[in-house]
């Protein structure tokens, strides 16, 4: 199975690619609105395109090592969000942390439940991981129903967890277990 899936008619969830730098540098500038509220605080730098070349590779690297899986929703050719499955961890954990964004203009379509449906099932086949942990700010109620409608379980509270928008946040923990 390859890690492509075609979600709609018009967007589809493929491997990250050196290329695609110039384009999530657009989606992030058009967006930062948006995602400032769930995203760590950044320098200016990583919204350009050169910060998004590097971050590109640095994830690239990270997946020629079996640490992560980047992938990014194209529709149309443009980049509309990204999901990530981070910092993977082989013996007997077999395990991956699970990112994601997406642009507002395609918020509250189904898209990203659908994105993380796809994640799920690379997780399960192509990496062949037994469990996939997320954790989401305790009042981003949207993203908690992508994972819920995913079969992710919530499993406690994390407090101060990650330094999201220039404060130390808590984070609702969600875990999905793949095989068992």
């Amino acid at each position: 199975m390859s890690p492509e899936r075609q979600l709609t008619s018009s967007v589809r969830l493929r491997v990250l690619e050196a290329g695609d730098a110039a384009g999530l540098a657009r989606a992030l500038a058009e967006n930062g609105s948006h995602l400032a509220p769930w995203e760590p605080v950044r320098p200016e730098s990583f919204f350009t395109e050169e910060g998004q070349r590097q971050a590109v590779a640095r994830l690239l690297e990270e997946e020629a090592r079996g640490a992560a899986m980047p992938l990014i929703l194209i529709e149309d050719g443009r980049a509309i969000g990204r999901v990530t499955l981070s910092s993977i961890v082989r013996g007997p954990f077999q395990n991956a942390n699970l990112g994601y964004w997406i642009a507002r203009s395609h918020t509250g379509a189904g898209i990203m439940t659908r994105a993380v449906a796809a994640a799920v099932e690379i997780a399960r086949g192509e990496l062949g991981l037994h469990r996939i942990e997320a954790g989401t700010l305790l009042h981003n109620t949207a993203s908690q129903r992508v994972l819920l409608r995913n079969g992710f379980v919530p499993y406690g509270i994390a407090p101060q967890y990650l330094r999201i928008a220039g404060q130390w946040q808590d984070h609702r923990l969600f875990q999905r277990i793949l095989h068992g």
